[in-house]
């Protein structure tokens, strides 16, 4: 009989051994008894985990990614009356590109930290206070008025907001077994695709206010949108919970204590020690996880950035071009939880990331391949390829962490993969689609999102036949012994 994990031997180079056999972070070598439980518990016990963490998160990712992705709306807001952000803040397209890459650099330089802090300072602590710190960064660029100072603003939103997504993603492997956590990052995600749709809503109705007591409608945008994370960190801190075993009472606690026996991080647990560090960062696996991250980051980022500036070089007007960008992110948002769905409950993640990666190039390559006058059917491509860059990241995530093992190793892998990729992978994507090449329908964009999907595709399905490959190896050396198998 074999169980879903990596044998012993492999676990310990990520930093961790066999959970059942001994407690290795705390040193215990007493076997820990088996605690039974029903079907329903564990039910009762998985809907009280989603009602209470999940709403909470997912709106958390939701105000960071409209705080994030606004500047590609205030880009263009009210351009035809010359009243948008990079006219009255005097810069070059080249400058404004700049001010939007300087937020990687931050993004990039500050993953790794903010994850340690997060397992110092506790989860509630530390998402709380980045919360507030990126509300008031962002209503601070509502008061910008050059290039430099923008740019200023935007590496400081960088730092901010760099923790936040790897920090929710490490708090769920505290929460939830390895074959149940795609599909909540999916969850989580997908606020971004949400807050993406109601960006461009939101944009649509607040550029109305163009001129309100003097100012541009685009400082509106960020002194709207940044005060809802301002406020909402009071809620983050006093009501998201940190640990389960802290949080839930009586037999629930039994329940998820013996759940995440042997999958899932500890609140117990050591903080990171230089030979967990030393582990993950010389298990070679992982770089292959990392390199199809970096691949879906790029055209994450551009879609981010220049959603509102390709809907407006399909012919969309000004504040027209901000409501159309709401049904691509609204069919990214229903494609993304049906898909990591899906990679869960086959045990399937590379192959649903693949799948969706594939399905995403070919929606940017067919983009690149339409004449430029085809508006409905670019417009169609957009869709489509949306769906498939968005789609396939919850698995990749869910997918990294149900292969890294203890506590501290899994807060730096998660770190080191959202710092490669979506902070150093993020910055092409600011710079692929060209402003001169609107009336050429962006080909050089579509073209790098499509060969960066397909690199995914390929990556995807690489790792894929590796981890198959060692896991039969592991049942051929096993002698009837359990050992533990690569998650797929």
């Amino acid at each position: 009989m074999a169980s879903d994990s990596v044998n012993e031997g492999d676990a310990e180079k990520a930093g961790q051994g066999q959970h059942d056999l001994k407690d290795v972070e705390s040193g215990t070598n007493e076997p820990t008894p088996v605690l039974p439980y029903t079907p329903t518990e564990e039910r009762l016990l998985l809907r009280h985990q989603d009602l209470t963490i999940l709403p909470l998160s997912a709106f958390i990712y939701f105000l960071c990614y409209l705080d994030r992705s606004n500047i590609g709306n205030a880009r263009i807001l009210n351009s035809s009356t010359h009243n948008d952000m990079q006219t009255e803040i005097g810069a070059t397209q080249y400058q404004f590109n700049i001010a939007l890459m300087v937020f990687l650099v931050g993004y990039a330089l500050f993953e790794v930290p903010s994850n340690i802090l997060l397992k110092k300072l506790r989860p509630s602590r530390w998402l709380a206070f980045l919360m507030f710190a990126w509300g008031a960064i962002t209503m601070g660029l509502g008061g910008v008025h050059s290039f430099p100072a923008t740019a200023g603003v935007r590496f400081l939103l960088g730092m901010a907001e760099a923790g936040l997504f790897p920090g929710l993603v490490y708090y769920l492997t505290f929460w939830y077994r390895n074959d149940e956590r795609s599909v909540r990052v999916a969850f989580i995600l997908a606020s971004a695709t949400l807050a993406g749709a109601f960006g461009g809503a939101i944009a649509y109705g607040i550029g109305h206010m163009n001129g309100a007591q003097g100012l541009a409608a685009w400082r509106w945008l960020f002194l709207i949108e940044g005060a809802p994370s301002c406020a909402s960190a009071v809620l983050v801190w006093f009501f998201l919970p940190d640990y389960p075993e802290e949080f839930l009472k009586g037999r629930e606690r039994e329940v998820a204590i013996e759940r995440l026996r042997v999958e899932g991080s500890k609140s117990g647990h050591r903080s990171m020690t230089w030979a967990d560090a030393k582990a993950t960062l010389v298990d070679w696996r992982l770089y292959g996880h990392y390199l199809i991250y970096f691949g879906v980051s790029v055209p994450f980022s551009s879609l981010s950035l220049f959603t509102p500036s390709i809907t407006a070089g399909l012919q969309y007007v000004d504040l027209q071009a901000q409501l159309m960008t709401v049904p691509p992110y609204a069919v990214a948002y229903v494609t993304q939880i049906v898909v990591s769905y899906s990679a869960d409950r086959f045990n399937a993640r590379g192959l649903h990331s693949a799948a969706l990666a594939l399905i995403g190039a070919i929606g940017f390559m067919a983009s690149a391949l339409l004449p430029p006058d085809a508006y409905l059917h670019r417009y169609g491509c957009l869709i489509v390829a949306s769906a498939g860059a968005f789609a396939c990241i919850p698995p990749m995530l869910g997918w990294l962490t149900s292969n890294v093992y203890s506590t501290a190793s899994v807060g730096l892998a998660i770190a080191i993969n959202v710092s490669f990729g979506a902070g150093i992978g993020q910055i092409p994507g600011v710079w692929i689609y060209k402003a001169e090449e609107r009336d050429r329908g962006f080909p050089t964009g579509h073209w790098v999102n499509a060969a960066m999907l397909f690199v995914v595709a390929v990556g995807a399905a690489g790792l894929r036949v590796l981890y198959g490959y060692r896991n039969r190896k592991l049942l051929r050396e096993s002698g009837g012994q359990e050992v533990r198998l690569y998650k797929l």
